[in-house]
């Protein structure tokens, strides 16, 4: 009996420990999920009201090789298919010459077996030849190949020199594309910050409305089905969030840049908020609703280009 209860307790406890916890109930809370395009799998350059790292996705629809970092998986060169042909057929001659030798046959067989020491000797000769030939091609193929002038590198070097890196807050280094290329920077304006503020309280008021069409209007498809999730684990739990008051404390940007006709925005954001989750009756289960909270994300906003920004990706920090 004893066993039994301590079982069961400590599987209680285990699945408090990974279910999401309510405090964390807000729109987005306790879990970093999106998409921020190519930069999808790349951490944001911390900031001032975010030192820390952000979270890595979690939860994210955006293909791994879609985002792969510059000089990893993506970047590695592959074996020459020359060099493995020519190191294949050096390994069947020598292993032919040893089949040959081990049967009594010389080293390529009666044909040239009997032609007594000499004869070896010329056939060692002709294997070394080859062997050296086979890896001469092969370090050949395996040399870099000089850069080209005016190459993606150099077109970066000058794109900075020149002036026209026109991200606000951002680093510079922070431009590298997952094919290697560079992803051009954009300006965002205090008209920007406005609408990422707008955007923000936004989100809090149509998930505790739980609001759906206003919340299709600023997220993408994506996040809109993460949330659903949130609110049907709340259904299922017996709960509702409320989140109300919600000011944007600081904020600043992370990075900026455009994909074709997307452009993106990273913005790190602090904000207060008074946050409770309530039952069916009604009575708070946690949080004050006289005492204001706080909370530290990463927003990564979308739109494409002359339309109204969204939410593609909410990334905790550490």
């Amino acid at each position: 009996m004893r066993r039994t209860g301590f079982f069961l307790a400590a599987t209680a406890a285990l699945a408090m420990a990974l279910a999401p916890g309510v405090a964390e109930a807000r729109a987005g809370g306790g879990s970093s999920s999106g998409s921020r395009g190519s930069k999808t799998y790349s951490a944001p350059p911390s900031t001032q009201t975010a030192p820390t790292t952000a979270q890595p996705m979690q939860r994210t629809q955006t293909a791994p090789n879609a985002a792969a970092p510059a000089g990893g998986m993506a970047g590695a060169a592959a074996p020459s298919r020359a060099g493995s042909f020519m190191t294949g057929m050096a390994g069947g001659l020598l292993g032919v010459g040893l089949a040959g030798m081990l049967f009594g046959g010389g080293f390529f067989g009666a044909g040239l077996g009997g032609a007594g020491f000499l004869g070896l000797l010329l056939q060692i000769a002709l294997i070394g030849g080859l062997g050296y030939l086979a890896f001469r091609l092969i370090r050949s193929r395996m040399q870099p190949q000089p850069a080209m002038a005016g190459g993606p590198n150099m077109m970066g070097r000058d794109m900075m020199e020149g002036g026209n890196n026109r991200m606000m807050g951002g680093s510079a280094a922070s431009m590298g594309m997952g094919q290697g290329q560079s992803l051009p920077p954009i300006t965002v304006s205090g008209e920007d910050y406005q609408q990422f503020e707008k955007v923000l309280q936004g989100v809090q008021a149509a998930w505790t409305a739980r609001d759906v069409n206003a919340m299709r209007a600023i997220v993408t498809p994506e996040i809109l089905g993460y949330f659903g999730e949130q609110l049907s684990e709340h259904d299922r739990r017996g709960v509702r969030n409320q989140v109300t008051q919600v000011r944007l404390l600081s904020g600043d940007l992370a990075e900026a840049w455009a994909e074709g006709d997307r452009e993106y925005a990273t913005v790190a954001m602090k904000f207060g908020m008074i946050d409770v989750t309530v039952d069916a009756s009604g009575k708070v289960v946690d949080g004050s609703p006289d005492q204001p909270t706080t909370a530290t994300e990463v927003w990564t906003f979308l739109r494409v280009r002359g339309g109204p920004w969204v939410v593609s990706a909410i990334q905790q920090t550490s």
